[in-house]
């Protein structure tokens, strides 16, 4: 691992990240030897023209790219979350090992949530579902929680807006509601 600007440890390093797509023509590099390092409370943009690889790079952090053969990741993905001692590279972790740490360790908030949250659903159903995915608590306490959430993002009246559907937001709001459920 390389060291980072201002020293401190990295949460993320990502090293020579590649992401290739089987496609009729052969492969596609979408992503090709992509590196970097985000800090505890560091903040890190990807900035590129439309098509650039931004999506597809956070997608393969994340291990979120179809499997393979259809979607081919390489390089390491280094990850200190909250649990770990050590760095671990989520590239070389199993499928049911990441699905662990997603959500829990690891989110990734989406650049339009009314493509991510279910229009058939309310929005505190679907906060407290990811709660209660990661915690073995009650229907009615992840719903106290997602109203926390909620609250900590700054959405005001939390209790109300726990039993809005997504289209009854604004996108500002559907922002942040995605970030409290990350």
């Amino acid at each position: 691992m390389h060291s980072n600007l201002n020293h401190a440890s990295p949460v993320l390093q990502v090293n020579d990240l590649c992401v290739q797509f089987k496609t009729p023509n052969g492969l596609v590099t979408a992503v090709n030897n992509v590196s970097f390092d985000v800090a505890q409370g560091e903040t890190v943009a990807l900035v590129g023209e439309s098509g650039s690889g931004k999506s597809v790079t956070s997608l393969g952090v994340m291990r979120l790219t179809p499997p393979a053969p259809r979607a081919l990741l390489s390089g390491e993905v280094w990850f200190k979350g909250p649990r770990d001692k050590q760095p671990v590279d989520l590239l070389s972790l199993s499928e049911d090992e990441m699905r662990k740490r997603r959500g829990l360790d690891i989110a990734m908030v989406f650049q339009e949530p009314m493509t991510s949250f279910n229009p058939l659903h309310t929005i505190g159903r679907q906060i407290a579902e990811g709660v209660r995915v990661h915690h073995k608590i009650s229907k009615a306490a992840a719903m106290d929680r997602a109203a926390e959430l909620l609250d900590m993002v700054g959405i005001s009246a939390p209790q109300e807006r726990l039993k809005n559907y997504p289209h009854e937001m604004s996108g500002g709001m559907r922002q942040r509601a995605m970030i409290a459920m990350a």
